[in-house]
């Protein structure tokens, strides 16, 4: 649950504000002046503080600065009733999160104060277990002792303390969130702001608003100046989230600010500075988007000072029950569950089962069965039926056939020589090309199309495994379509 402060010498506002958390998981409390927010912020440690710029004879500016001083990483919302305020502007530069215009919309004020408890989170929450806890007292936690994660945790030991910007990759659910804010909890940064943005959830058109800001009148509805998260996050950390769909406009601005370390806000003329450590995080193959044109390679190699690959979980089975038992005390005492312990036999299902989703799915899974239990231990039928139907070996849907022109390694050389007589200037990039057709169709071939065995033999995730077959797939038809032209161009498109 998220705990929210109003201070605002408006009593009406207050109440107002309350009744639109009515049926939501936040606690609202307020105070009607300065002295009495800053006593509720000392005892209660709000998540998030909707603080009004005029309260009576008071400067809600110099109340956000006595909050600082309790407490530094304090996420405020500023309310004023004048929609040009600059001192709301300058409030933002020194560290508020937002502000906002009164008279308040309901849908805004609900989904900036969301944002804000999860930013909240992020910023207080280790994403580390010490090893005095409880895994089941941490909600939101790296778990897993096994190779593959005491590898990432050694790498982010080593990352974190760098002044470096990270490209951290991984599937869907794998953990990326969780890995950034590690990065920032042990960076040299820690006490500056930490803000998180989703590249993918904000349309096009606005994502350059968001991250630059803008000024009044760039745009159809810009009525006022807007400061953009780099901005807000000076000398802090900014994790952008789903990096690989960042549009091709906002790419370019980006490669500048990292190369010459400034920006203008949109529709503005003013140079800013900016010092901000940048974590980006993708699904995506971006290798595969840049062959194709929709990522910047310079820009992948601004962003990747260093990277952290997250394996799938279907990689890691030594953790799953860790996973699942934390999972189980986790949601186990939100839903009220009598279930202590996991049975062997629902373990080893949880264990082999194949995870397309990842921790994501195994904390759904789980507390699906917490709702459907009964008793004090969690048995199979509990489970969805979907792992208990699957028999320990996925099946995905399968791809066309991928054709194979290299033979054998044997031909590679053959290859080579007659690339170099032609004058070929990308030939790296192509013996590259034919050795994983031939390394990923033999594995293909010997899994019988399996792509989830077959990535476990090369040591690949699956979304490389599938990317890849995808393209030569392209590059087949490509070839197909362009014989065909030719084919059809010399006149002689048929036989006598």
């Amino acid at each position: 649950m998220g705990k929210l402060l109003v201070i605002d010498d408006e009593r009406n506002v207050s109440f107002s504000i309350a009744d639109v958390f009515t049926d939501s998981e936040i606690e609202v409390r307020s105070a009607d002046n300065g002295q009495a927010g800053l006593q509720i912020v000392t005892e209660w440690n709000p998540d998030v503080i909707l603080l009004d710029l005029r309260l009576g004879h008071e400067s809600g500016l110099d109340v956000f600065q006595q909050i600082r001083q309790i407490d530094l990483k304090a996420l405020v919302i500023f309310m004023t009733g004048f929609g040009t305020s600059e001192i709301a502007i300058e409030a933002m530069k020194h560290g508020a999160f937002d502000y906002i215009v009164k008279p308040l919309d309901a849908n805004h004020l609900r989904e900036l104060v969301r944002q804000g408890c999860q930013i909240r989170r992020l910023v207080h929450v280790p994403a580390f277990v010490g090893e005095t806890e409880r895994v089941d007292t941490q909600p939101q936690q790296i778990i897993g002792n096994g190779k593959l994660m005491r590898e990432v945790c050694k790498s982010i030991g080593r990352i974190a303390p760098q002044n470096v910007n990270v490209l951290i990759l991984g599937e869907s659910g794998t953990g990326k969130e969780l890995v950034a804010r590690a990065i920032y909890h042990h960076s040299r940064r820690s006490s500056e702001p930490f803000l998180a943005i989703n590249c993918a959830a904000i349309p096009d058109s606005l994502l350059e608003s968001e991250l630059f800001g803008h000024e009044k009148g760039a745009f159809t509805g810009a009525t006022q100046r807007r400061i953009g998260k780099f901005e807000q996050c000076q000398g802090g950390t900014l994790l952008l989230d789903e990096i690989g769909d960042m549009p091709p406009t906002t790419q370019a601005k980006m490669l500048r600010l990292l190369q010459e370390g400034t920006f203008e806000r949109v529709g503005g003329n003013e140079t800013l500075h900016c010092d901000v450590r940048i974590l980006a995080a993708t699904n995506q193959d971006l290798d595969g988007r840049i062959q194709h044109n929709a990522f910047r390679r310079d820009l992948y190699y601004r962003l990747c000072g260093v990277s952290i690959t997250l394996p799938p979980l279907q990689s890691r089975r030594e953790d799953i029950p860790e996973l699942a038992h934390h999972f189980l005390f986790r949601y186990g005492a939100e839903i009220g569950s009598n279930v202590q312990t996991i049975a062997p036999e629902t373990l080893d299902l949880l264990t082999n089962y194949s995870w397309p989703g990842n921790i994501r799915e195994l904390q759904n899974v789980i507390r699906s069965a917490l709702i459907a239990s009964t008793g004090t231990v969690l048995l199979p039928a509990f489970l969805p039926q979907e792992i208990l139907c699957e028999e320990n070996s996925p099946h995905e849907e399968p791809l066309p056939e991928v054709s194979e022109d290299l033979a054998s390694w044997q031909s590679l050389p053959g290859l080579l020589d007659c690339w170099l007589a032609e004058g070929t200037q990308d030939l790296y990039r192509q013996a590259l090309d034919k050795f994983d057709r031939l390394v990923i169709g033999r594995a293909m071939q010997f899994t019988g199309g399996n792509q989830l065995r077959a990535s476990e033999l090369l040591g690949l995730s699956r979304v490389t495994v599938r990317n890849r077959l995808r393209m030569f797939i392209a590059q087949d038809e490509a070839v197909r379509r362009s014989t065909a032209e030719q084919t059809t161009s010399s006149g002689f498109p048929f036989r006598d």
